[in-house]
């Protein structure tokens, strides 16, 4: 265990990009830690780990950090992000754009939990309005454990968020050595260090001992105006499966405290015939539908013309959710909901 502990920290600290003295001329990064597995130890009274490092702790954690950026580090919460909520990513992204409103800011990085981490990064890419980088990372071993992956992934995500190539690309996921845009990356395994993947596009880039290096950019991007004071509507995901009755979109439909739908349809988005029935009845009503896919990639067009198909869908007023997954479509439709409840105005902020 000890030689593997050398090993770890030798690694650390040879990943550094610069080594200019006491942080002289480096580049100054925001640090905004919200807790997660990435700022956790491990409890024995509680049989498993909590978060319990501040942002502090992260830092001094990876001396190599002092030889990359000097880090203005500010703790948000300190919680799973099983518990992040629309009103926390509202209250992180104006502080997100204050930061790089300032012109000594090069970039910012967010800490996070994994299980809400990509919902998180799309928020943030929809409502940040600068051009700096932004980063979200977090890690999938607690920091309490020898062979922890959060060290490693912080000092990646330090290094793409002061790196000026990183600029105009939008909001990056950087775990695992691996640059991914906001938009695309999923997380793909329960407790793997490579879980976060963009599936169908590939990353943007990558992060190795040696330095930054991007392939690709990101085109499908767009902001729209948030911050704290804003009401987020309320929209909910209905999942579709062999079965299904529409009996949830119905239940939602009675509560009436519900402003968007987000259905998880079938294949191309088709849906079974009596759901059908039941969001032709919400948008009777004038409640808002998108109509996403379970399928991991791909995008939703009209294509069969049977009840329950995109295209049915489509002619009663639903949007198609292009290739975003089921929860992203959601955080999409909460702020188009911010200024319109017209069905084609929506589909234009989907085409986008």
């Amino acid at each position: 265990m000890r030689n593997l502990t050398r090993a770890l920290t030798a690694i650390i600290s040879c990943l550094v990009v610069t080594s200019t003295s006491a942080g002289q001329g480096l580049p100054k990064v925001a640090l905004l830690s919200t807790g997660g597995t990435i700022a956790s130890r491990t409890d024995p009274a509680k049989g498993g780990y909590v978060p319990a490092l501040s942002a502090d702790d992260l830092i001094a954690a990876v001396p190599a950090i002092k030889k990359v950026a000097q880090i203005q580090a500010q703790q948000i919460s300190n919680i799973s992000s099983s518990d992040m909520t629309p009103q926390m990513w509202l209250q992180l992204s104006t502080r997100i754009n204050d930061l790089l409103s300032r012109a000594d800011i090069a970039g910012a990085v967010v800490t996070h939990g994994t299980n809400t981490l990509e919902e998180t990064a799309y928020f943030l890419d929809l409502t940040v309005t600068s051009s700096k980088p932004v980063v979200v990372v977090g890690a999938q071993r607690p920091a309490s454990d020898l062979d922890a992956d959060g060290p490693r992934n912080l000092l990646d995500a330090i290094r793409v968020a002061a790196s000026p190539e990183a600029a105009g690309k939008g909001v990056m996921v950087v775990m695992n050595g691996q640059i991914n845009a906001a938009r695309d990356v999923t997380k793909t395994n329960t407790s793997q260090v490579e879980t976060f993947r963009s599936l169908e596009f590939g990353a943007l880039g990558v992060v190795d001992v040696e330095a930054v290096r991007f392939y690709r950019a990101p085109l499908r991007r767009q902001t729209l105006a948030a911050d704290s004071r804003t009401a987020l509507p309320r929209v909910e995901i209905v999942p579709t499966y062999a079965g299904a009755d529409g009996r949830s979109i119905r239940a939602l439909m009675r509560d009436g405290d519900v402003d968007g739908i987000v259905v998880t349809g079938l294949g191309l988005g088709g849906v079974p015939g009596a759901v059908f029935d039941a969001i032709q009845q919400a948008r009777v009503k004038g409640v808002p539908v998108v109509v996403g896919t379970r399928v991991p990639t791909g995008r939703i067009f009209p294509l069969s013309a049977e009840k329950g198909s995109a295209l049915s869908l489509k002619a009663i007023g639903c949007v198609l959710a292009d290739n975003l997954s089921p929860q992203k479509a959601r955080i999409l439709l909460m702020l188009a909901l911010t200024q319109t409840r017209d069905s084609k105005l929506l589909q234009q902020f989907f085409d986008r």
